[in-house]
């Protein structure tokens, strides 16, 4: 991922951010303004003082608005105000376990919120680039060990996975009725969606997420407890569907006809993971901590397997990532470390870790122990 050919896309360009007080949505904002571009965000406000758009400065990166994604009239007067060149849309309720509190509210966030948007740009009368963000989540899931591709069956067992289909749905239809690919040259919208899932990063502070679990428990010295230990996910680090999103709009903004649709971001085949094998090398990079495995019983559904086909997007997009699993893991603690420990300033050490993602000559900025 060279910088130079995305700064040919985004610099001087405006983007309209949905979701950019969040995690992805922070280091989305933070990628965003390095590449030269005029950012607008659209979120609600950060929910601690830790949260990353607040270690970032995020308020002096972009015009920020803070409302929710399900007032439509808010969405749309945003939008139809900044007319942006790009939109990505990151706004969501993201957490498995919480929708179970809240099912009706995650539907309404992750799919009408979605709408929202897209009814948004079908009033704008400009050309725009709009790329909107689901899950892994979005397949009904079989528990099988093939992975699953773009064209397979959605579905959803839970609210949360269950909402991000039925946003899929949304895009499609959206796509199919307003901005159908043939006929691009007269409403000039081009539509693509993103699945991309177990993203780890630093500046995640998310309940019932597994590395910030970990790290709360390393801070204080306690135990770190591991739910689904033998669950596999194809972890990757926030870095690598952020690039891919990016490309993605590069590409589709070239040519809305053949990188429209669906597109799937995950690790190469084969680098997934259990849970398990995860904290011990959090354990590794943090260099002290201990973890148990408690018998949990009458818990949530949460997916025991899951791995996404990215053959799509090697071949066809010529993204690639650029860490396995392992590195994902050791430059995502290397973050909470530096952090916890204070000696570098943090909004350096994470302005270095994207330098150096986007192939600078930078150090790595990963601890050795």
């Amino acid at each position: 991922m060279k910088r130079e050919f995305l700064q040919q896309t985004y610099q001087n360009k405006k983007v309209f951010l949905t979701g950019h007080t969040g995690f992805k949505g922070s280091w989305m904002l933070q990628m965003l303004h390095s590449l030269g571009a005029e950012v607008m965000g659209y979120a609600l406000a950060p929910e601690t003082e830790e949260d990353l758009y607040y270690l970032m400065d995020g308020d002096n990166l972009c015009e920020s608005v803070i409302a929710d994604i399900r007032d439509k009239e808010a969405v749309e007067q945003a939008v139809l105000r900044f007319q942006p060149d790009f939109i990505f849309h990151l706004a969501a309720q993201p957490l498995v376990r919480l929708s179970y509190e809240f099912p009706s509210e995650t539907f309404a966030v992750n799919a009408i919120g979605t709408a929202h948007v897209l009814d948004a740009v079908r009033k704008m009368e400009k050309p725009c680039t709009v790329v909107l963000i689901t899950t892994d989540k979005v397949y009904e899931n079989k528990e099988w060990v093939y992975p699953y591709r773009e064209t397979d069956q959605l579905g959803g067992y839970d609210p949360y996975s269950a909402s991000k289909a039925c946003a899929e749905l949304v895009i499609s239809s959206y796509t199919r009725s307003f901005f159908h690919p043939e006929v691009y040259d007269k409403h000039q919208k081009a539509i693509a969606s993103t699945r991309a899932g177990n993203v780890i990063g630093g500046g995640d502070w998310a309940k019932d997420r597994i590395i910030p679990d970990i790290v709360r428990a390393l801070r204080v010295g306690e135990p770190v407890t591991v739910r689904n230990p033998n669950a596999v996910r194809p972890w990757q680090h926030v870095l690598e569907p952020l690039g891919g999103y990016l490309l993605l709009g590069a590409k589709l903004a070239e040519d809305p006809k053949t990188f429209g649709g669906a597109w799937n971001f995950g690790p190469q085949a084969g680098d997934n993971s259990p849970v398990e094998d995860l904290v011990q090398k959090a354990l590794q990079v943090w260099g002290s901590g201990s973890y148990d495995k408690p018998e949990l019983k009458n818990q949530p559904h949460e997916a025991g397997l899951l791995k996404l086909d990215i053959s799509k997007a090697l071949v066809e997009l010529g993204w690639t990532p650029k860490y396995n699993s392992a590195q994902a893991i050791e430059c995502t603690i290397a973050w909470y470390k530096t952090y916890h420990e204070g000696i570098t300033d943090i909004k350096e050490f994470t302005m270095g870790q994207i330098s150096e993602y986007l192939g600078e000559e930078q150090p790595a900025f990963l601890i050795k122990n």
